[in-house]
């Protein structure tokens, strides 16, 4: 059995190697934990987040997996979209492209958030590829919310959009007097966290500006959505295609809507539903080792 994790959330020194791949012209980034000979397992993080948030996921599953986490377009250490625009499609282009070059399928996915999202859609269009999935509050908008959307005018949609795009150019990326001063804003977020975590995250999701301050490493633009992309009736059955053994897991004190309550669960040909007492949208930060053995008990099953 693998060592647990202190309560603290304290690391290891012996951390990830970060190397890079190419995707649709892009250099991005991921890091690779070790352990070549075992099984695949990749980690793929949320919107406005980085690879190296998994690192306590990861710390515990290396001794049993080949743990890789690639930060996504526009995030941690990958590049920037040139046009700043970010689709689901140009995301799963990238896990497939990581999948294909590295020879990693069939592949065990731990995914997070949009990178649930991510994870799921491509599962479906390539079932073959994947041998488990977790999704921690993958999937997306309720279908309230998704409904709403989707009754938007054509117009509406393209105008709100360019809307959106012409506030973020007008947004500049915040910037932190000190180290200190952006570990304050991560706990400020997240009061789940213990201090060991918030500032691992800090210190990982930051880059220092040539002014000395300091900044998330996400491109802004990542927070606009395009106007069309898959209708919801097309990510059900993207679902509905999912062969592997799901899992999907939520925190009862998040904003994310459960699906087994909203039905959305029932589009799944295998997964089960687990929600954790006392945890948020980040569930694997929020109760570490809870996530740790249910993970682990799917895996071996």
């Amino acid at each position: 059995m693998p060592t647990p994790l202190s309560k603290s959330g304290a690391l290891s020194k012996s951390g990830p190697i970060s190397r890079t791949f190419f995707s649709q012209r892009l250099r991005l980034h991921y890091v690779d934990w070790g352990n070549p000979d075992a099984p695949p397992l990749l980690l793929v993080h949320g919107g406005q987040d980085h690879c190296r948030n998994w690192d306590w996921v990861a710390e515990d599953l290396r001794r049993d997996y080949h743990v890789i986490a690639p930060d996504l377009r526009g995030h941690g250490d990958s590049a920037w979209a040139a046009d700043g625009n970010y689709t689901m499609a140009g995301y799963i282009a990238d896990l497939a492209q990581l999948i294909h070059q590295q020879r990693l399928a069939p592949v065990t996915i731990i995914a997070h958030s949009l990178g649930g999202n991510i994870a799921l859609r491509y599962a479906g269009i390539y079932p073959e590829a994947v041998g488990k999935l977790v999704a921690i509050e993958g999937l997306g908008p309720s279908p309230r919310s998704q409904a709403k959307r989707e009754a938007m005018t054509i117009d509406a949609r393209m105008r709100d959009w360019i809307e959106t795009r012409h506030a973020l150019s007008a947004r500049t990326p915040r910037r932190y007097a000190s180290i200190e001063e952006a570990f304050a804003r991560m706990q400020e977020q997240n009061k789940h966290l213990s201090p060991t975590q918030a500032r691992h995250l800090t210190e990982q999701g930051v880059n220092q500006n040539e002014d000395g301050t300091y900044s998330w490493k996400f491109d802004n633009y990542v927070r606009g959505w395009p106007p069309y992309e898959m209708t919801y009736g097309e990510v059900e059955q993207l679902w509905s295609r999912i062969a592997c053994p799901t899992l999907l897991i939520y925190g009862k004190e998040s904003w994310a809507s459960n699906p087994q309550d909203d039905g959305r669960a029932k589009h799944f040909r295998t997964a089960r539903v687990v929600a954790f007492e006392g945890a948020g949208h980040w569930v694997h930060h929020d109760k570490l080792a809870g996530f740790l053995a249910e993970v682990r008990g799917f895996l071996a099953a």
